[in-house]
């Protein structure tokens, strides 16, 4: 059983103007590297994908799926070993990448912070840590392909987790995109 393609096709609708023609994939072929695990042990199946690049447009596509009653599944860089960023097998359920939400946002050397988008690829934020003489000590095999919103989600521990702790430790703040839409910011710095 899929979707109506109702209900999809009035998400497109809604979320086109925001999204633009790079943040919405309703081909099968764009579709497919969405669908299947990183070991390709599981394969699930969506009508879209949505990939947003911006905080405000996380929270349209969650406002509008929640108004419509369509499932998200979210996906960071789809390198987790378990098959928790892919959709399931039903065809009911979307997938919002966030690998265009890309970007490292601000560098305080002197405050030993950084402020990253979910999407941004774990060896990114590495060197703009060292860009700015700081160590930041998440280091793992993925490190050049997961994201450090999954990393997040998944608390990675990575080869340094005896001395500087799981990815959680060093976090000073999130900003959050709730089940209902609303934006919570809970960024700080030292």
């Amino acid at each position: 059983m899929t979707l109506s393609a109702l209900p999809i096709e009035n998400l497109v609708a809604a979320l086109a103007p925001l999204l633009g023609p790079q943040g919405i994939i309703t081909e099968a072929a764009g579709i497919e590297r969405y669908t299947v695990d990183f070991w390709h042990q599981h394969k699930g199946t969506t009508p879209l994908v949505l990939r947003p690049d911006s905080t405000e447009a996380v929270a349209a596509i969650v406002r509008e799926a929640a108004r419509l009653g369509v499932a998200i599944v979210p996906q960071s860089g789809n390198s987790g070993l378990v098959a928790g960023g892919i959709p399931d097998g039903s065809g009911r359920q979307v997938v919002l990448s966030l690998e265009r939400l890309n970007r490292i946002r601000a560098v305080d050397a002197a405050g030993g912070s950084l402020v990253a988008e979910a999407g941004c690829i774990l060896a990114d934020v590495q060197a703009a840590a060292d860009g700015a003489g700081r160590l930041f000590p998440l280091s793992l095999g993925a490190e050049g392909s997961c994201r450090i919103g999954g990393n997040l989600s998944t608390n990675a521990g990575g080869v340094n987790v005896l001395r500087y702790g799981m990815t959680r430790q060093l976090v000073l703040g999130l900003e959050v995109v709730l089940a209902d839409g609303r934006v919570w910011n809970g960024l700080r710095a030292l």
